[in-house]
């Protein structure tokens, strides 16, 4: 029954975001009531998805790095750069709006990659180890990150976050890996199918919570708002086809140039809007909310573009 969930709520994975965005707005009064549950719901998914991930991948990986690097490079420093410069363009003035853009880009890679590389045939081991990796040092990278671009403008928690970032991203992962290595895999063979729609729901409930927080910046809807999301899509439309680009022209291979775009493309969104609500003024977090509403119908359209370059 549960593996039937869960190929049903794979199935319908685009549509999960946005419908999910529409509830937390709708009955905003009752999710925001939840809202100190957040980053233990997103701990718990984490916890689910790094049951899979192992050592030995990591270290097979870590021995040839280019791969990491083209997507490091692409996920923390081409993407951030890109968002700030369209955002200090398109939003001149408006801190608030640079800083949510730019911090929409510089979250970790998302876990969800992992479905994406796998339904289309990428480097499984590669993906596993990068989104291992960028959780890891995503508690150093994010406070850093926006302090060298937007530190000067708006008032950063730094340790606050970091915090949150270790309890909601690395010690579930830390965890997840010791129990995969100390059953030999049996924990993730078990566990993981059984789990595996639980998260899909526990990420629904993330987006309705955080949506219920930014509820009046949607449901008056202005051009401001209709610029923000056109900004939005282009931007996370662009870092899907960035890593492509770049990882087509140092001629990687097939395999790796999957996984790159979907890692490199895909981001742990909803730890970025979790950021945004906890740690900065709601009109930060509008960016980031409206992020949700594209990055599975982005990964979808990107892996129909990728079938068709196999082809």
């Amino acid at each position: 029954m549960l593996q039937r969930l869960n190929q049903l709520l794979q199935r319908i994975m685009p549509l999960i975001a946005p419908s999910s965005v529409v509830i937390g707005v709708l009955f905003a009064n009752f999710f925001i009531q939840f809202e100190n549950w957040v980053i233990w719901i997103f701990a718990f998914m984490t916890f689910a998805g790094s049951l899979s991930l192992n050592f030995v991948a990591l270290y097979r990986v870590i021995s040839h790095p280019l791969s990491i690097i083209i997507a490091l490079l692409t996920l923390h420093i081409i993407m951030p750069l890109w968002a700030f410069l369209i955002g200090s363009v398109t939003f001149s003035g408006d801190h608030f709006t640079i800083t949510g853009l730019v911090l929409a880009m510089i979250i970790p890679t998302g876990i969800t990659s992992f479905i994406w590389v796998s339904i289309n045939n990428g480097n499984v081991a590669l993906t596993l180890s990068l989104i291992l990796i960028d959780t890891i040092l995503s508690p150093f990278i994010v406070p850093l990150s926006l302090s060298l671009f937007v530190g000067t403008s708006v008032d950063l928690e730094v340790w606050s976050m970091v915090k949150g970032l270790f309890i909601m991203i690395v010690i579930p992962s830390i965890i997840g890996m010791i129990l995969h290595e100390a059953t030999h895999g049996k924990v993730h063979e078990e566990w993981s199918p059984r789990l595996a729609p639980f998260s899909k729901i526990a990420l629904a409930l993330v987006i309705m919570i955080n949506s219920s927080e930014v509820a009046d910046y949607f449901i008056h809807v202005d051009w401001h708002l209709v610029k923000v999301a056109i900004t939005m899509f282009l931007v996370a439309a662009s870092g899907y086809f960035i890593a492509w680009l770049l990882s087509t022209w140092l001629k990687r291979d097939t395999q790796d140039i999957i996984s790159l775009t979907f890692s490199s493309g895909m981001r742990n969104i909803s730890a970025g809007a979790v950021i945004a609500v906890q740690y900065f003024p709601s009109p930060v977090a509008v960016p980031v909310v409206i992020g949700m509403l594209f990055q599975q119908v982005l990964a979808s359209l990107y892996s129909k573009f990728l079938n068709r370059r196999k082809e």
